[in-house]
């Protein structure tokens, strides 16, 4: 990738997208939060599928359907092929927000929802470089990118 405006808001997709792992990760293992963990991992998992739509320069709605989401990629990605049903990831977008009839977010809801993020995360990433991306220190583990400057 050349132009270093789209390399720059690529990076900041999935900066983002790990300190919404990162968050989630920290609350499964340190909190008894579960829903807030399920919600960021939907939020990391997001973030790293619409970081391939930057990386292409192509529009995406700004929806939480990440079975829609992914759908909208072009054939030629693993991310499209290797998750097939990302609905109950998706289901944490909006339902942990307000209280309500829904159903309590348990331990192993958010163990399984972090999981299934980072292996979103870990996939897009490693589509990315294999589109022609190369990151500079995309590292989950501490939720940031580092930056490209002038």
């Amino acid at each position: 990738m050349s132009d270093p405006e789209v390399l720059a808001v690529l990076r900041q997709w999935l900066r983002y997208a790990g300190e919404d792992l990162r968050t989630a990760e920290i609350l499964l293992e340190e909190s008894d939060i579960p829903r807030i963990s399920c919600f960021h991992a939907q939020r990391a998992a997001e973030k790293s599928i619409k970081a391939i739509f930057v990386f292409l320069q192509v529009d995406f709605p700004f929806k939480h359907n990440l079975n829609r989401l992914r759908d909208l990629l072009p054939d030629g990605w693993d991310i499209k092929k290797d998750f097939p049903d990302l609905a109950s990831l998706s289901e944490w977008a909006v339902e942990p927000r307000y209280p309500g009839d829904l159903r309590k977010a348990t331990q192993e809801d958010a163990e399984a929802a972090v999981g299934q993020a980072r292996n979103v995360y870990e996939t897009a990433v490693k589509d990315l470089e294999e589109h022609g991306y190369e990151p500079h220190d995309e590292n989950p583990q501490n939720g940031s990118a580092e930056e490209e400057t002038d």
